[in-house]
């Protein structure tokens, strides 16, 4: 059974350093994903340069086809030489994981990952090749739904060293963390962070070396279904509504007007929210059958808003500049029950593949020019939705009536 995977790390920069010396790069395909984890010598700007390299030719010749053998003398002759130490020097981690579930994985000198299967660590015995006179540890092996493969830098075994504790966290401590404190319902943004939390309090908010954790959870396929406002044509409600229905997954209808038609249609019972606006997100709906109904423009703005800025809290995030979003909320991950947080939650959390039913019908009311309102505000607002999940992987559809 196909497998989606889902990916997230979060990074400590060493105590007095802009830039990380450790780098992710994350290729996704429509066959797999692959991630590298690469730890430059030294901090700063050097070991920034030295990682953003490796990571970068890895990923590059690794989704191309090459083999590791070339990626690995690629590598060699290709890092400068540090002029302090004489040595060009990055270690790095391979992570391939396919749709089927097969995964491959390859470690040069970073920890070893910890794989949990089902949501508890297990051994994974790796291979040793020697390439290039550089020893790598590798292992092909299978993920499947609930599996997790938690990838770190050895900052993460330096946290509290010489502070809390005397040798820092050996490896086998934090796999005894892991296995203690990650739960199945979290996501990997949630693993990630809560690892490199733990860092942050042996390091005492003072971290002694740049630290990132790596995060690749493997899900069940999640089909969803999203119709968003009425057909451009009344001709073809019929058309657009049975289509909706037919979909795999979850439904969610976004719009007054768009749920009505599907009442009409199907018969079923529209039940209005009579619940106050939560920070001006309009009241939800409900409809047997459908697993969310909510208003349209506001709160699928909203929605996006929530979902930029809880992704701009993680490492790597293209969102990092986004205002914070109505009401003060800190994401849709915390405790807002609103109807944007509900859409949100649901496209992030639960659906992997979105097939969006958009409607071209123009809202009177946002015609109006006397209000600050675009004509095609709606398909900006469709578009953006579309890019936002998928730059976390998500595969997008879109049907326009």
């Amino acid at each position: 059974m196909p497998v989606y995977m889902e990916t997230a790390y979060e990074q400590l920069n060493k105590k007095g350093e802009e830039l990380c010396g450790d780098h992710v790069e994350i290729i996704r395909t429509p066959e797999f994903v692959l991630a590298v984890l690469a730890d430059g010598l030294g901090s700063g700007v050097k070991a920034n340069i030295l990682a953003t390299m490796t990571a970068k030719i890895i990923s590059t010749m690794m989704s191309a086809g090459g083999t590791l053998e070339e990626v690995v003398e690629t590598v060699a002759s290709t890092l400068p030489v540090c002029s302090e130490r004489g040595i060009a020097y990055s270690t790095f981690s391979i992570v391939q994981v396919f749709r089927d579930g097969r995964a491959y994985l390859a470690e040069y000198d970073n920890p070893p990952a910890v794989f949990m299967p089902g949501g508890s660590p297990a051994d994974l015995p790796r291979r040793e090749t020697l390439i290039a006179g550089k020893k790598i540890r590798e292992i092909s092996f299978a993920m499947q739904s609930g599996d997790r493969l938690v990838i770190f830098s050895d900052g993460a075994l330096h946290a509290g060293t010489g502070k809390i504790l005397n040798m820092g966290w050996q490896h086998k401590d934090i796999v005894d963390y892991l296995g203690r404190s990650i739960s199945p319902a979290m996501t990997s943004a949630e693993a990630a962070l809560l690892l490199t939390g733990a860092c942050d309090c042996l390091y005492q908010g003072q971290a002694g070396d740049d630290t990132t954790v790596l995060c690749f959870t493997a899900k069940e396929d999640m089909p969803c279904s999203i119709m968003i406002g009425p057909p451009e044509d009344p001709a073809r409600d019929e058309e657009m509504v049975h289509a909706f229905l037919k979909a795999a997954g979850k439904k969610i209808i976004c719009g007054g007007t768009t749920a009505q038609i599907v009442s009409r249609i199907t018969g079923k019972k529209l039940d209005m929210g009579i619940e106050k606006p939560a920070q001006g997100v309009p009241p939800t709906s409900g409809m047997k059958g459908i697993d969310l109904v909510t208003e349209g423009i506001v709160t699928l703005g909203t929605a996006i808003e929530y979902m930029k800025w809880d992704l701009s809290l993680h490492a790597g995030s293209p969102f990092e500049n986004e205002k914070k979003p109505v009401g003060g909320a800190t994401g849709f991950n915390d405790k807002r029950q609103d109807g944007a947080a509900a859409l949100a939650k649901l496209l992030m959390n639960e659906c992997t593949q979105i097939h969006i039913f958009f409607g071209q019908a123009a809202n009177p009311a946002y015609s109006d020019p006397s209000l600050p309102f675009e004509r095609n505000m709606k398909l900006r607002l469709v578009n953006e939705l579309k890019e936002l999940l998928e730059s976390t992987g998500k595969s997008v559809v879109i049907d326009y009536y």
